[in-house]
């Protein structure tokens, strides 16, 4: 799979150890739109997706999370390689922890059928909804989101976005 970009803060010259948590997620086109997780709380917009469990295969876990989070039910034979973010930075928590993470985006098409979301307690609080954003949209509201604690992740799908675009799948 490609790298799409890297993120590194290079702030952890001091840590002594590391975590890693791997992501996978969607990336489902429909009329030139994107789903999208959007945070009606906090208004801003994730691709569906979310971390990799232990022994769990990246596609497994991308169609898990998808359906968890917006009820869509992906086409396991749709599912095509997009690319990847490295992402290594000091842990926000623990300043001796160092955080690495691949976040895998997979191209995929939908069910027309859904299933009802199973929303984790953060997911509800922050009102999270399925929506077919336009694109540029979703970069401008993650941009403006600069005092979000979720602001590297923000800027990640902003750019995620970004590349789609250049590649003319949007």
């Amino acid at each position: 799979m490609r790298l799409l970009f890297e993120i590194d803060r290079k702030d952890y010259a001091r840590c002594t150890r590391t975590f890693r948590r791997d992501s996978a997620r969607a990336v489902i086109i429909k009329d030139g739109r994107i789903a999208m997780i959007h945070s009606l709380r906090y208004d801003h917009y994730k691709f569906p997706g979310g971390g990799i469990e232990n022994g769990e295969d990246p596609v497994q876990a991308m169609m898990r999370e998808t359906r968890e989070e917006t009820g869509l039910i992906v086409i396991p034979d749709s599912v095509r390689e997009y690319g990847y973010v490295h992402r290594i930075q000091k842990s926000d928590i623990d300043p001796e922890e160092c955080f690495v993470q691949d976040n895998y985006y997979y191209l995929c098409e939908v069910s027309d059928e859904m299933t009802a979301t199973q929303l984790e307690d953060y997911e509800k609080e922050g009102a999270y909804t399925l929506e077919y954003a336009e694109p540029a949209l979703a970069i401008r509201k993650n941009r403006e989101a600069k005092s979000n604690p979720y602001h590297l992740m923000l800027e990640r799908e902003a750019r995620v976005l970004e590349t789609l675009i250049a590649d003319g799948l949007l």
